[in-house]
């Protein structure tokens, strides 16, 4: 029962593929059989067709509860072996066919693989509600957990039973028969809904482009804007012309550049109002059926609303904890914006511009802010920010911290020709998991970073090494020219990268409680404490080279994007935290019926939101929350983690620096190898010393500590 975990143009691979009827059962096994090949087996991309994933998936999830009922139906007494270990055994087909369809809904995407996805979305919900509410099944659960700490289970082993019979109680195993029924109507209601949300939120990304023809629209963009613009035309059958997508990753860079203002407002207001235009794909209606369901959900699960189920389990524990941290800081943030604001428009005023500070100027006019107070030009940094050697400099950070090494490889199917692969390797030369790296953006790829995890590590089984992959969304430059990439982008490959190593470093004995299956405000922390390492020297002098004449970045640059570290942070903490304040308040609001637009609108009011800039994701566009239950009530956990990060890597700075061998060893011994085998509190008191400070990361923002 471990699943996978993901942390969000058409390919001929992902085309739908009519086949005959007969062959399409034995055709579908390919995707659910146990992976062939080197390294302990791949996945087999070479062998997917849309066609085959509804008859994969529900011929595994049949295979899946035929396990687990045998389970369920033993007569002999209940026992750690027949039960909990018996449970680790089961649902293998389908985690495989899951991570194939995840791939494939998530970075090749079609027309007919989401057909797929809104046909089996339903059935899958149903399929979990089938085993988490086997009466039979949760009695023999519970029976282990009431003796987990007197039948000689090691500590790993009782960790086990308790996520198990937790799992099973959040989702309403306790219940009567009639509210088992209703919770399951839930569940399938809302994975419909979710596939909806997602697909309007792509439909935006993708039919909505907006092309550049002459050199006036194109002013103040640096030429490697230009060229991924070019290219991205050209990808769409408009050479010549120049493409800015309506993804973050292709949006910020104008909105950064572009000198033409009322270009930048029209970008701009594409891109914020994704979900939202009162067309076909308006995801506002489907907000309020997911939030009037998510309520009833947690009231029928002994909850008073949805964000106090999700949090219960947290490492937060409650709402209030969450939103106790959130408004300590919002007070700094949006003071900060309004200095932030005040110095632009001063600008702006010794200009003799015209204009009052909007939301689409607030980028373009920061990096006047930033050129005037620190002398530092961004597309001067950016020149020396090459993805491929950013890309070595987290391998070699990686293996100065925690030993690995990282070799190409070239004899697995990959499911896109963008796709790169390596092996990692740990510091005994032996093997230790394959990370795929997919960068680029292209049409049917959902915007944003994340990490998946394709297979879990585990020794339960023998000893069975981990597959992770990371994903990205930038745009390709000219042929044969480097991918330069922000800052900012820099620091979220570092990010994203960190997820990866927490899968890597994975040591545990069973998959459930492997790499990243942790508390969704713990999971952040061990990404977010990996940014730190991109800004060291021995990673800048090694690898931030300049594209053209290969030289490292100049001392005297780094010194300045180290003076500069708390530029802007009143704009970058204010853009997130509103959202989360917002995913919150939503998520608390109970029984209320929601108009979404509305309700951002007016509890941003109320909490003093600057009219300059806008939430990072505006409740209609908001798939952290609203493709899934994923970070439901939980966006916060990026700040709480973030707390824990910098605090962590003050460890490092009290030692002897970012390298410090014995604290690097620490903090995988206590954090990166357990995976969830220990209470994350728990972890961090042994990792720290003590429980989290969050002076460290006031600090880190510039703002008041008292």
């Amino acid at each position: 029962m471990h699943r996978r975990t993901f942390l969000a143009a058409s390919s001929a691979l992902a085309a739908a593929t009519l086949v005959p009827t007969m062959s399409l059962a034995a055709d579908a096994d390919l995707l659910s059989a146990p992976w062939t090949g080197p390294y302990g087996g791949v996945p087999p991309f070479d062998k997917v067709k849309v066609a085959h994933f509804a008859p994969a998936i529900e011929a595994a999830m049949a295979a899946e509860l035929a396990q687990v009922e045998a389970i369920a139906a033993n007569p002999e007494p209940p026992t750690f072996a027949n039960t909990i270990e018996a449970l680790e055994r089961t649902g293998d087909a389908k985690n495989r066919v899951d991570t194939l369809m995840g791939i494939w809904s998530g970075t090749l995407s079609t027309p007919e693989m989401r057909a797929v996805d809104k046909e089996i979305a339903p059935k899958d919900a149903a399929h979990g509600d089938a085993i988490l509410q086997n009466a039979a099944l949760f009695k023999r659960i519970e029976a282990v957990y009431d003796t987990r700490t007197t039948s000689g289970l090691t500590p790993e082993q009782q960790r086990l039973t308790w996520v198990y019979w937790n799992r099973f109680v959040r989702a309403g195993a306790r219940l009567t028969p009639e509210a088992k029924a209703r919770v399951g109507a839930i569940n399938q209601e809302l994975a419909g809904n979710f596939t909806a949300f997602s697909q309007n939120l792509l439909a935006d990304e993708t039919d909505y482009v907006f092309y550049l023809r002459t050199e006036s629209e194109l002013k103040g963009l640096p030429n490697d804007v230009r060229d991924a613009a070019a290219g991205a035309a050209e990808e769409r059958g408009h050479k010549g012309e120049f493409a800015i997508l309506n993804t973050r990753s292709s949006i910020d860079p104008f909105l950064t550049y572009s000198t033409r203002r009322d270009l930048r407002e029209k970008v701009w207001r594409t891109f914020y109002s994704r979900g939202d235009n009162g067309d076909a794909h308006d995801n506002n209606a489907i907000i309020k059926k997911i939030l009037k369901l998510r309520v009833e959900r947690a009231k029928l699960l002994g909850y008073p609303t949805h964000a106090h189920w999700r949090l219960d389990n947290a490492m937060a524990k409650t709402p209030e904890n969450a939103m106790a941290l959130m408004m300590r800081v919002w007070p700094s943030a949006i003071a900060r914006v309004r200095q932030e604001v005040a110095e632009m428009q001063a600008i702006a005023d010794k200009e003799k511009a015209g204009l009052k500070i909007e939301p689409w100027d607030y980028r373009f006019y920061a990096e006047k802010v930033r050129a005037d107070r620190y002398n530092l030009d961004m597309n001067e940094v950016k020149a020396y920010l090459q993805l491929d050697k950013l890309r070595e400099g987290m391998f070699w950070a990686s293996g100065q911290i925690y030993g690995f090494t990282y070799h190409p490889v070239t004899d697995v199917p990959v499911a896109h020709p963008d796709i790169k692969v390596w092996e990692v390797k740990g510091a005994d030369g032996g093997h230790v998991g394959l990370w795929y790296f997919d960068p680029y953006a292209r049409q049917g790829k959902r915007s944003g970073a994340w990490m998946s995890a394709y297979r879990a590590q585990e020794t339960f089984r023998g000893k069975i090494t981990t597959i992770v992959s990371n994903n990205s969304n930038f745009v390709k430059g000219a042929p044969g020219e480097p991918v330069l990439i922000s800052w900012d982008d820099a620091t979220t490959l570092f990010h994203e990268f960190g997820h990866a190593l927490h899968g890597l470093n994975s040591d545990v004995t069973y998959p459930t409680l492997a790499g990243t299956a942790v508390a969704r405000d713990y999971v952040e922390f061990p990404s977010q404490v990996n940014e730190e390492w991109l800004a060291t020297p021995e990673v800048l002098n090694r690898f931030a080279l300049h594209h053209q004449t290969g030289k490292p970045m100049p001392a005297a640059l780094a010194a300045k994007i180290e003076k500069a570290h708390t530029f802007r942070q009143g704009f970058d903490v204010t853009e997130y935290l509103s959202s989360a304040l917002i995913d919150m308040k939503l998520h608390l609001a109970g029984d209320a019926d929601i108009d979404p637009d509305a309700f951002e609108r007016e509890e941003l009011k109320k909490l003093g939101m600057p009219s300059e800039l806008p939430m990072r994701h505006r409740t209609p566009q908001f798939q952290h929350v609203f493709a899934s239950d994923g970070y439901s009530a939980g966006y916060y956990s990026y700040l709480w983690s973030e707390v824990l990060a910098h605090d962590a890597y003050g460890a490092f700075t009290e030692g002897s620096g970012p390298y410090d061998k014995a604290v690097a060893k620490r903090l995988h011994d206590k954090v990166m190898s357990i995976g969830n085998t220990v209470d994350p509190a728990e972890a961090y008191r042994s990792f720290r010393g003590r429980d989290p400070d969050v002076k460290a990361y006031l600090r880190d923002k510039g703002f008041p500590t008292s």
